[in-house]
């Protein structure tokens, strides 16, 4: 396959696909139909609440990194908690909301340390959601309080948009950037307001993106998923 030979670790290491689906056999048949393009599977709200932690497990096991995309939110003894729990699955990436605090965003990376620590696991990096893609409307001094409190809580990166990349690596620079939202050109945004092609989000400084409808929705997502992965060879 020519295609999947083109591909190579770097690029799918930088690429998540995420598996929104009630069904975990669908999700690990997309996983292995999209795997010559992509490395990282992100597993959200939709998936985690029908299979649990059965999904993180299977899909570790068959050589993934797994986003885990919860968005923890909570106060902080209930964040640390969880935490602990998902820390002991094998994720790669687990995302809390920043939203919640320093003190929040401090528990949940050390619950993540304790319960990785407990399997004799690497600890995944914790991960703070900022402003959500679908969200054009919250205040310009957000983003950079929302970036100050990931850093004073201990986490290793952030969810942000592609047009928010830059004023957040001008604060913090060393913060893995995670940016979902990706679209093809041309493609649909669905409900995504700030959406971002491959080209342009790595342009700006993104580390790791994460696409769903515009391959899951595809009408030939092995060609789409190509096409996402070309872009990015290109761009790095």
């Amino acid at each position: 396959m020519s295609e999947t030979a083109a591909t190579s670790a770097a690029v799918r290491n930088r690429l998540a696909i995420a598996l929104d689906t009630d069904d975990l056999v669908e999700a690990l048949r997309t996983a292995r139909d999209l795997e010559p393009w992509f490395g990282v599977a992100k597993v959200g709200l939709e998936l985690f609440s029908a299979t649990g932690p059965d999904s993180v497990g299977a899909l570790c096991e068959r050589g993934w990194k797994v986003f885990l995309d919860l968005k923890l939110h909570d106060i902080p003894t209930t964040v640390a908690k969880a935490a602990r729990v998902l820390g002991a699955l094998g994720a790669s990436y687990v995302t809390l909301h920043a939203h919640g605090g320093v003190d929040m965003l401090r528990a949940g990376v050390e619950g993540l340390a304790l319960g990785a620590g407990q399997a004799g696991l690497e600890a995944p990096a914790a991960v703070a959601v900022t402003v959500l893609t679908s969200d054009d409307t919250a205040p310009p001094h957000i983003l950079g309080k929302r970036v100050a409190v990931a850093v004073e809580g201990g986490c290793r990166g952030i969810v942000c948009a592609a047009s928010d990349i830059r004023e957040a690596k001008q604060l913090a620079p060393r913060l893995l950037t995670v940016v979902p939202g990706i679209r093809l050109v041309g493609g649909e945004h669905h409900d995504q307001a700030r959406a971002a092609t491959p080209e342009v989000a790595i342009a700006a400084g993104a580390d790791l993106l994460v696409v769903g409808r515009a391959v899951t929705a595809a009408s030939d997502r092995a060609a789409a998923a190509a096409a996402v992965a070309a872009a990015v060879a290109a761009a790095v």
